[in-house]
């Protein structure tokens, strides 16, 4: 299953980054959608279908923490999940993100399984060992 991911960043280039890091890993996505600050985030949720996002935190005009409250305050969009992504790696920080409503924290750089394991984990995907191993089990007799 395809899923369509918002990359929000104030920086081209790192979007640009995550996003082939993201097609690198194997992770399925659909379509990519892209935000440079919060505000940007929000119109594209209000005008697209996204099933998860990957936010900086410091960037300008709304930044990542701001982009996560204000998506809490929103019935539809407090499901959707967010990942923070960030240079940030206090401890500090990372709790605060979490406490916030954050369903994942990946400090950059990061490797392409790191994304793919922790996308996979939130979206609720099955690992490629695990799905072997259950097709093994198919037409047993329990």
């Amino acid at each position: 299953m395809a899923f369509n991911v918002l990359i929000v960043d104030d920086s081209s280039s790192m979007r640009s980054v995550i996003k082939k890091i993201i097609r690198v890993s194997g992770f399925d996505v659909g379509e990519y959608w892209e935000a440079a600050d919060g505000k940007e985030a929000l119109k594209v949720l209000m005008n697209d279908w996204v099933d998860i996002v990957l936010s900086d935190i410091n960037m300008p005009n709304m930044n990542g923490l701001e982009l996560i409250a204000e998506m809490k305050r929103d019935e539809l969009l407090k499901s959707i999940p967010v990942v923070v992504v960030s240079t940030e790696g206090s401890e500090k920080i990372v709790q605060e993100s979490m406490k916030m409503g954050a369903r994942g924290y990946v400090k950059k750089p990061f490797q392409p399984e790191d994304i793919k394991r922790i996308l996979s984990n939130i979206m609720g995907e099955v690992e490629d060992e695990k799905r072997d191993h259950d097709e093994d089990l198919e037409g047993g007799d329990f």
